[in-house]
């Protein structure tokens, strides 16, 4: 499979591509699994309630046990009194889910394939900006005609990350941080020549 990388000018040259890599047939129940399990395990799950026992007092036994004609109560942190504790307190949870790594690296090429058949995966030759400016990584994007992009490059660019964080819906990556959601969330996908062969030596 060939594709021609696009330069600030317009086309460039053409870049053989790994059928095994970017030439895979699209497997959405794969990808819809990967997906789900790679957002679960973005979830804190830090939310905690206190029980009757991890709530603060109620040591003493409020009132005597017979003869005041009321309830018998031992403590001031039981459930049904007021600032006690919860009967089935919410508590921290994992929410993590299993995915082999056979599992993503297959869902992986089937996205990178998608993206290809669907002509949002554009290849350039490089990309770097020379100074920290938003301005000059804007006039980069609108001569590659792409405004919601993720550019990935084989190792981080400062400068390049730098002016890229005060876009909207502009994203800069490493091929060692790309994941399922990110590739499949931007309309486009810019990516260099240098970080597509080194998607193949870890894919294939």
């Amino acid at each position: 499979m060939k594709l021609t990388t696009k330069n600030e000018g317009g086309a460039g040259s053409e870049m053989q591509l790994s059928d095994a890599v970017f030439g895979v047939d699209f497997n959405e129940p794969l990808v819809h699994q990967v997906v789900v399990a790679y957002q679960a395990g973005g979830r804190a799950g830090t939310r905690a309630q206190k029980n009757r026992s991890a709530v603060r007092g109620g040591g003493r036994k409020p009132h005597a046990q017979k003869g005041g004609g009321r309830a018998r109560a031992g403590t001031i942190r039981s459930p049904l009194w007021r600032g006690g504790g919860k009967v089935f307190p919410a508590c921290n949870a994992d929410f993590s889910q299993k995915v082999n790594k056979k599992m993503q690296r297959a869902a992986l090429r089937s996205i990178l394939s998608e993206l290809v058949r669907q002509e949002r995966l554009v290849a350039v030759a490089d990309f770097r900006i020379d100074a920290p400016k938003t301005q000059m990584l804007v006039d980069k994007l609108s001569k590659l005609n792409a405004s919601d992009v993720l550019i990935v490059t084989e190792g981080m660019d400062r400068n390049l990350f730098l002016s890229a964080r005060n876009l909207h819906r502009v994203a800069v990556c490493d091929v060692a941080s790309v994941d399922p959601v990110s590739l499949i969330g931007y309309q486009k996908v810019v990516m260099t020549a240098p970080a597509i062969k080194r998607l193949e030596e870890l894919l294939a």
